[in-house]
């Protein structure tokens, strides 16, 4: 038997979905440590998004910040913060908001500073307050971008969220890296396929509400956009005829 008919033997057998440690739990234990740093990470990432796009200030800082963020280990970070905070969820938490704050940070403040200045100067010339610029104005056309960012965040939490295994806490690291050292190989990858799945399915999720929150606005005069250019081409192909 090769070694993926063994994993999806593995998958298949209804012992391994049974229990506090079968893949059930072990999903739901994954999904709330990505919900809990998206949360944490989106007070940080999103707030600063919208002041730096909003005002156009420390955006050369971001993207120094951003970009040192990625490069930096995860793992490294890991047991760094486990030996200063001891052994738990703080620091996973943190270590997967590291990770997530870039995605975050950089889809916020692109998505208002792709925003026609135009537009903002009308909200202005209306007499629009700052604040209210930035919440009924900004926020809602910049939330396609914004909704990218936290879907990219999220696939990188979930997909690295298997650290958690390391410490050792819950989640769908413990089947990978729990059989690793057994050479149970048909858990191990098992384990990564289940991690795959729920990344797609997420992303299929967020891809979907990325399209949803399209504000109105914007969706009609795309079609009106779109309708003026098929009826342009119409002349055209008629004349080419």
């Amino acid at each position: 038997m090769s070694l993926f008919a063994a994993a999806f033997a593995w998958l298949f057998d209804a012992a391994n979905w049974a229990g506090a440690n079968g893949i059930p739990m072990r999903t739901l234990e994954h999904l709330i440590y990505t919900v809990v740093t998206l949360i944490a990470a989106g007070i940080v990432g999103v707030a600063l998004g919208l002041y730096i796009g909003h005002t156009g200030k420390l955006r050369g800082a971001a993207v120094l910040v951003t970009g040192s963020l990625r490069a930096l280990p995860t793992l490294g970070l890991l047991f760094l913060f486990a030996l200063w905070l001891g052994i738990g969820l703080t620091p996973v938490i943190i270590v997967l908001a590291v990770l997530a704050v870039p995605p975050l940070l950089a889809g916020t403040y692109s998505g208002i500073e792709a925003i026609e200045r135009s537009t903002i100067d009308s909200a202005r010339a209306m007499g629009m307050t700052e604040w209210q610029i930035l919440s009924r104005v900004e926020i809602p056309l910049a939330m396609p971008l914004i909704v990218s960012g936290v879907r990219s965040a999220a696939l990188q939490v979930i997909a690295t969220a298997t650290i958690a295994a390391y410490l050792p806490l819950g989640g769908l690291g413990r089947f990978v890296f729990d059989n690793l050292s057994l050479r149970r190989w048909d858990a191990v990858i098992g384990g990564a396929i289940v991690v795959t799945l729920l990344a797609l399915i997420v992303d299929g999720l967020f891809a979907l509400l990325e399209r949803a929150v399209v504000s109105k606005g914007v969706r009609a005069a795309r079609d009106r956009g779109l309708g003026e250019a098929a009826t342009k081409r119409k002349p055209i192909a008629a004349e080419a005829a």
